[in-house]
């Protein structure tokens, strides 16, 4: 037996010294993942192999999402349009506020080939009870089709008043597809929805588990949280359903989101972004294209809007890259709204050096940990930006888990991307930003009207933390690039 361990020891170190190379050689990760998987490797020389095999693999990019349909549409030949007509300055930019950005217009296209749509209406939730009212609302008086993802379902109360819509709607010849992500609502299944599937209903989850407690794609998640109904009314930002996002969870209190409910023509680029979804995660019933899914939508409004996803299955981190062009944009100030801030090299440089340059750079972050060591390793990237001249503000009003941000009153996101190395690189991610005054202006007051629910905490403060809150930064920030 001891010789056995033995030699079980030795194969787990030589496993090891593999995956190392594999790490440096094949992979070609950036060198942070790469030093934080090595330390992970080595330092705990058997587990680490176990946590490398679930969460450390990189995921097969090739044909991830396919719709051979999609040309169907006409938004690929839309975007070509556009981006030619920028090149040759032809563009009919509605509105200065959109024109003023071309060059992020632009970015988007290229990158992603996400399409500017200049009719939107656009209304602005930043309580859970409100957005869901208005999506149970919604959800009431569809005619057609329902789809529905989130990364997490909870069957609640809420979840289950969601769900006996759904049903109602479906007995009454409405179509309902809902996708969730299989870890991010651990425990639910598709079994749980038999009554909705017994009435019409489809039900998916997005990368399920092969094996109970067993899922080697773990740790790429669809975070992504949209809603479309009738194909002419969409819903994106970072509320989940569950109790929770109604303040009802003791542990935190009230909860702080911001979401979006959409009118006018971005809604067919979420509902591309959802039967993208839905058919990698479908075994047998793929949506095929419909008109139903992309009606005529008559002008709702003037906002300026492009839908933006990123994934660990593209080349570019298309979401983060946005944020970057905004934050080099600016001119007077740059709120940030994210439950962690762990930011990459490039994004921490991007904001010092906006602080450097005179830009009001206000970051707020929650008063209390749901992921332990991320909250410690958040804590450490702001105090960096506090040396810069940043300014932080802790929100004591609850948990706040809006990912938002606005710069100068004129261009503003809003999604499902948080600030860190999981939404920029592992997660699949989507965030409207949007380019328009009134709606900027009004995420900033609302920013404004959260600092005042928020003890602003100063370098002075953050220069006289404990030891003991030194040392947790300093093991949260080590494993900060594989959190």
């Amino acid at each position: 037996m001891a010789q056995f361990i033995t030699y079980a020891t030795a194969a787990v170190f030589i496993l090891n010294i593999f995956l190392a190379i594999a790490l440096i050689f094949l992979e070609r990760r950036d060198p942070t993942s790469t030093w934080a998987w090595l330390l992970v490797l080595f330092f705990i020389p058997i587990f680490g192999f176990f946590i490398y095999l679930m969460f450390g693999r990189q995921l097969r990019k090739k044909q991830l999402f396919r719709w051979e349909d999609r040309n169907k549409i006409g938004i690929e030949q839309l975007v070509n349009y556009q981006i030619e007509a920028i090149e040759d300055g032809t563009f009919d930019f509605r509105l200065d506020d959109t024109a003023h950005y071309r060059d992020m217009v632009y970015l988007h296209l290229r990158n992603n080939h996400a399409l500017l749509t200049q009719d939107n209406d656009v209304e602005i939730f930043n309580d859970g009870g409100r957005k869901f009212e208005a999506l149970l609302d919604d959800l009431e008086h569809a005619k057609d089709h329902i789809h529905i993802q989130y990364y997490i379902f909870r069957l609640d109360n809420l979840g289950q008043r969601i769900l006996d819509t759904l049903i109602r709607k479906a007995k009454s010849g409405v179509k309902v597809r809902v996708l969730f992500d299989d870890i991010g609502s651990r425990g639910l299944r598709k079994r749980h929805f038999r009554d909705l599937m017994a009435v019409g209903g489809e039900v998916e989850a997005f990368f399920p588990a092969i094996l109970p407690l067993i899922n080697p794609r773990m740790n790429y998640r669809n975070h992504r949280k949209i809603a479309i109904i009738d194909g002419r009314v969409g819903y994106v930002g970072g509320f989940n359903v569950g109790d929770e996002y109604l303040g009802l969870n003791r542990r935190f209190g009230y909860w702080r989101d911001t979401h979006l409910r959409i009118e006018g023509s971005a809604v067919h680029p979420l509902q591309t972004r959802f039967i993208l979804d839905w058919n990698q995660a479908s075994a047998s019933h793929d949506i095929e294209y419909h008109e139903r899914y992309f009606p005529a939508i008559p002008r709702k409004g003037s906002v300026g809007l492009q839908i933006v996803s990123s994934g660990p299955d593209e080349q570019w981190e298309q979401i983060k890259d946005g944020y970057l062009k905004m934050i080099h944009l600016a001119k007077k100030y740059i709120y940030i709204q994210t439950p962690y801030f762990i930011p990459d090299a490039s994004f921490l440089d991007a904001l010092r050096i906006a602080c450097l340059s005179g830009i009001d750079v206000r970051i707020m972050i929650p008063n209390k940990p749901d992921h332990m060591f991320v909250y410690w390793a958040t804590y450490s990237h702001v105090g960096i930006l506090l040396r810069a001249g940043a300014k932080v503000y802790i929100y004591e009003n609850g948990f706040i888990h809006a990912k938002m941000i606005v710069v100068d009153d004129e261009v503003a996101t809003v999604g499902t991307a948080n600030i860190d190395v999981r939404s920029f690189k592992l997660n699949f991610e989507i965030n409207a930003f949007l380019y328009d005054r009134e709606k900027s202006h009004e995420l900033a007051e609302l920013f404004e009207q959260d600092m005042r629910l928020s003890t602003e905490l100063t370098f002075e403060a953050y220069e006289n933390r404990t030891t003991n809150i030194r040392f947790k930064e300093s093991v949260s920030r080590l494993l900060s690039p594989i959190l």
